[in-house]
């Protein structure tokens, strides 16, 4: 049995933020600390005072964390980053919410004597053999503390005080792992009322000495046992600095805490073997108790986790396809208009949203990637509303002309056709690309509705139903934030936003199968028209295409995928791979893209390149984290492998903040 703590983080948006560079704009990102430990950094949204980020996290600590620290901060290209504020929630408050804490809150300035960490180990004894009485106190070492200095690290000090007597430590340099085995005494009072007070410290040579941190230590406490040793806290200073609300901006945020007591796994068979049972034995069973309670009883606030959690359950247990079949049906017998089907939030929506996202990563990004990356790296001026229309000029150096509105809007109408035609050619070629559990999946969906909605008049429903998932759940949403979905590395500038949100909703329209009610909605939108009628049509062919898998197919082009060794990671780190005697330095990492397989792990320049290397997992003899004072960094850890004459390396990886 094990405890834990879990906590879900969705970091939404800021406003009103102060300007911190010249052209009176900043380009904010966010910092998440858990206590002192950095574990997100946020994408940069540039030039704005009013960020989007909408990114989301869930995260596992241990259950004795104090508090989570949300910094925003301005990134600068030539000077070191500037901290705008911060929002402090402790492990207390969010206790107070059980259902999440959520809403608005200010950012306030930062005290430096505030922004403490690390532990400092000390030894405290009452000697009672001298007269007068005199307490000890033993310094060792301490860990983790602030890097006060340019260099990326401290020379800290130790000054201990008893009854206005104060005896200070020697300076160790450059060292935030500092080790010192000095040992103080002072006389102690006939009557204990003072603290011992153990206060860390930077020296500097010029400027003041900055405030790492402190311990207070109740004599009194140690009558009885006379000594004690450990590893203490370190606190923060008295604050002294006028906190200032509300002149800094706010942030909008989600957090949600959950204390979890993990049983070991046996104890939750019974529970599978039911929830699968009932699964299976749907088809035969005219009543499904188990899963309908579930759907009629979980409330919207945890029906996204419940769903994703009942997914992941039934992939393992190879009975996802049939699983999400149950909730077609439940979802179809509640249901009397065809106009509103799996347009809630349901049960149902929700499940079939995280199948998705889960079984379909890979085939969205051979879909969507290469005309996202176009859009990116074309960064063209793209705008069909007149309303939002920005009139500029154009030509050549010697001679210029004001384009006008109509001009604007019908380059913009090109460039949106282009990007929209090179999307929906992608979608119809993509038969062979999309995972058999998800064509499987379309083909029940496909013939549920059909059998729901027989008419003539009901014929685009059955279409509908699929591109409702497959196009307004999916594509749509990682066309307009490609960063929440890998697709890329930061988020896009307000130009490039524009265009991928027009083309988002083209998209829509088009896995609406152009309903009269979209046409209606944004009129602007006519001159896609066109181009979305002729991919109404395309979408069809590819849907009936997509659904044409046999059980026999299935099960061999499964069989197939298996045999290709998915992807289980992948994404941005920093690697060092050792070539012999020397010192590992923090500059010698190198960043690139990393794979992760049931057979290999794979490294490269990028997510694209043809170039790459890779070590068998069958060669890996060893890993473990990295101690931070070996390169100065967090997050880094060491895997120790053998090449092919069985001569033992080491690769070093650091994950990208």
């Amino acid at each position: 049995m094990a405890e834990r703590s879990s906590l879900f983080i969705r970091i939404v948006e800021g406003k009103n933020l102060p300007a911190k560079d010249i052209n009176g704009s900043s380009d904010p990102y966010c910092i998440v600390k858990i206590d002192d430990e950095t574990i997100i950094r946020t994408a940069t949204v540039w030039k704005t005072l009013s960020p989007f980020w909408g990114e989301e996290y869930k995260v596992h600590l241990p259950p004795n964390f104090h508090s989570v620290s949300f910094y925003v901060m301005d990134e600068d290209a030539l000077s070191r980053d500037d901290v705008i504020g911060k929002v402090c929630l402790t492990r207390n408050v969010l206790a107070e919410h059980p259902k999440g804490y959520n809403g608005w809150m200010n950012l306030t300035e930062i005290d430096p004597d505030e922004e403490v960490q690390g532990e400092i180990h000390l030894r405290i004894e009452i000697i009672n053999t001298d007269v007068p009485r005199k307490v000890r106190c033993t310094v060792f070492e301490a860990r983790d503390l602030a890097r006060k200095d340019r260099n990326g690290a401290s020379d800290p000090f130790v000054r201990v005080q008893y009854n206005s007597k104060v005896q200070e430590s020697s300076v160790v340099k450059k060292s935030c792992y500092p080790r010192w085995n000095e040992a103080f005494e002072f006389d102690l009072e006939e009557t204990i009322t003072e603290k011992l007070s153990i206060e860390v410290w930077d020296w500097d040579l010029v400027s003041r000495n900055d405030f790492l941190g402190k311990v207070l230590i109740n004599l009194n406490a140690l009558q009885t046992t006379l000594h004690e040793e450990g590893w203490f806290r370190l606190s923060p200073g008295k604050s002294t600095a006028n906190i200032d609300e509300g002149n800094l901006g706010s942030l909008q945020l989600q957090v949600r805490l959950r204390d979890e007591t993990v049983l070991p796994s046996e104890y939750y068979k019974p529970l599978v073997q039911l929830l699968c049972q009932e699964v299976k034995d749907s088809y035969k069973e005219k009543s499904i108790k188990l899963i309908s309670l579930i759907d009629d009883t979980t409330s919207a606030e945890c029906r996204q986790e419940v769903a994703t959690n009942l997914v992941k359950l039934f992939l393992g247990q190879g009975i996802a396809k049939e699983y999400l079949d149950l909730l077609f049906r439940l979802e179809l017998d509640k249901t009397n208009e065809p106009n509103t089907l799996f347009r809630s939030n349901s049960l149902a929506s929700k499940s079939m949203e995280s199948f998705l996202k889960v079984a379909g990563t890979q085939y969205l990004h051979s879909v969507v990637g290469l005309t996202i990356n176009r859009i990116f790296e074309e960064k063209k001026y793209v705008e069909l509303d007149p309303s939002k229309v920005e009139i500029k000029e154009a030509g050549c150096s010697s001679l210029h002309r004001i384009q006008t509105e109509s001009d604007l809007i019908q380059q913009s109408a090109q460039y949106l056709q282009s990007y929209l035609t090179d999307l929906l050619t992608a979608i119809t070629k993509s038969v062979k690309l999309c995972p058999a559990t998800i064509r499987a999946t379309f083909r029940q969906l496909y013939k549920r509705v059909e059998e729901c909605f027989p008419e003539n008049k009901h014929m685009n429903v059955k279409f509908i139903a699929v591109t409702s998932f497959l196009c307004l759940r999916f594509f749509s949403p990682a066309i307009m934030s490609p960063k929440l979905f890998h697709l890329r590395e930061k988020h896009a500038d307000a130009r490039t936003s524009r265009t991928l949100l027009l083309l988002a909703k083209a998209i829509q329209n088009v896995g609406n199968m152009d309903a009269p009610a979209s046409r209606a909605k944004e009129s602007w939108m006519a001159p896609l028209q066109p181009t979305i009628q002729q991919g109404v049509l395309q979408l069809k062919e590819f849907i009936i295409k997509l659904i044409d898998i046999e059980e026999k197919e299935e099960l061999d082009l499964q069989r197939a995928l298996n045999l290709q060794s998915p992807t289980v990671k992948e994404g941005q780190l920093m690697i060092y791979k050792t070539k012999g005697k020397g010192y590992l330095l923090a500059s010698s990492f190198k960043k690139l893209f990393i794979t992760l397989t049931h057979d290999a792990l794979n490294f490269a320049k990028t997510s694209y390149s043809k170039k790459s290397s890779f070590i068998p997992l069958s060669r890996i003899r060893a890993l473990e984290k990295v101690e931070e004072k070996c390169f100065g960094n967090s997050n880094v850890m060491q895997i120790i492998y053998t090449d092919e004459t069985e001569n033992l390396g080491a690769l070093y990886l650091q994950l990208c903040q």
